[in-house]
Order: structure tokens, then sequence, then C-alpha cells
């Protein structure tokens, strides 16, 4: 069974940023793995930080020599300094229950197959802010996580991309693409509209 390395929402109004990129990652100190560069094909460098669960992944399991498709949220502050997290590390023969045997197919066929690619972000949650000038939209995300005293329980994204003023405050589902460092929109989805009037009543 192949895993998908960005599952299927489980509730419409699921909040979400997650994607898929295809890099090396070279740590800032080979004694401290959790921070360095996410460097792709092009040579593009992101500031990349490794989380707990993927930090003992990338202990045990990977060659820092390789490129790898890392699972990561994506955090900014515009659309020019892009931030990872990496969340995982999706290698369908070696970390999966993919059998070892099956040939060696293409990585990035095996994404087709799931309609995935490289650099490809799923982004769900509240429409805040339109710049219509700068072709920029921001969107609001909120953590599932239940602890209230989380600092980054939500955060904002900005995506290069237009939307309609109209659609201020809805709930919408993004498909997103990196592009250098910049999360660029290319289809979205309106899964509510005035979303966050409904949630104050």
């Amino acid at each position: 069974m192949l895993k998908n390395p960005i599952p299927q929402v489980t509730n419409q109004l699921q909040y979400r940023a997650i994607g898929i990129v295809n890099g090396k990652f070279i740590p800032h100190d080979i004694e401290q793995l959790n921070r360095g560069l996410l460097i792709d094909d092009e040579g593009e460098k992101i500031e990349t930080v490794v989380l707990g669960k993927a930090l003992s992944l990338l202990k045990k399991h990977i060659d820092l020599k390789k490129n790898y498709y890392w699972i990561v949220y994506p955090k900014n502050k515009n659309t020019q300094n892009l931030h990872l997290q990496v969340a995982g590390i999706w290698h369908p023969y070696q970390l999966n229950d993919f059998p070892n045997d099956s040939p060696k197919t293409n990585f990035s066929k095996l994404l087709e197959e799931l309609d995935l690619k490289d650099n490809y972000f799923s982004v769900r949650g509240e429409l805040v802010f339109v710049n219509t000038q700068k072709k920029e939209i921001v969107i609001k995300v909120c953590s599932a996580s239940k602890l209230k005293n989380l600092k980054n329980k939500n955060f904002k994204l900005v995506i290069r991309g237009e939307l309609s003023l109209e659609l201020l405050n809805s709930f919408v589902s993004l498909d997103i693409i990196r592009d250098k460092n910049a999360l660029k929109l290319i289809r979205y989805e309106v899964i509510e509209k005035n979303f966050s009037e409904k949630k104050i009543e």
C-alpha cells in the first residue's frame, strides 16, 4: 500500500498547511541536526527546522548527501521568505510498508499516482486579507492542538494569487505550488462563505 504523504482531509472545515518538497537537507551544525537549509534541485535555499518526530528518522535513516522528499509545514511573513518545518520524510521503500522487491519506480511518478507533485502544498483556512495591487492573499490557519497556551496556535500564510474580495472571511481550500521562496495559488475551492461570522454566533 502506497502511503500518501499528504493525507485526505477528515473534516470539511479542517485547517491545514502541509506540503512536499524534494531536496537535500544541510544542517547549520552537524552536532545539532534540527536546524538548517533545504536545498532544492535548482539550488534554492529554504530555512528549515526539523520537528521532533522527523528528527529521529533523520538520525537513523537519512544520508545527508542525498535528496529526499520532505513532508513540511510552511511558515512565512511575506512572499520572499519561506520557512519550512519538517514533519516527516516520504520514502516509499525505506520508511513505508511498501514491499522492497517492487520495481524501484520513479518517485515523481509515484507522487503523480497520488495526484501530487514536488513542491505541492495543501492549505486550508480562512481568507483574512486580499491585496489586489500586490496580487497577494493571506490565509489564517489554526492549529488542531488542544493546548490553550500554545503560542503558535494560529498563524498566517502570505500567498501569491488573486481571490475576490467577496470571499473575505470564507473558509477556503487551496492548491499551492512553491516557486523559489514563494507560495503560489494554483486552484481554490470555497468550502464555506462568511465563515468567521458563523463562528461568532
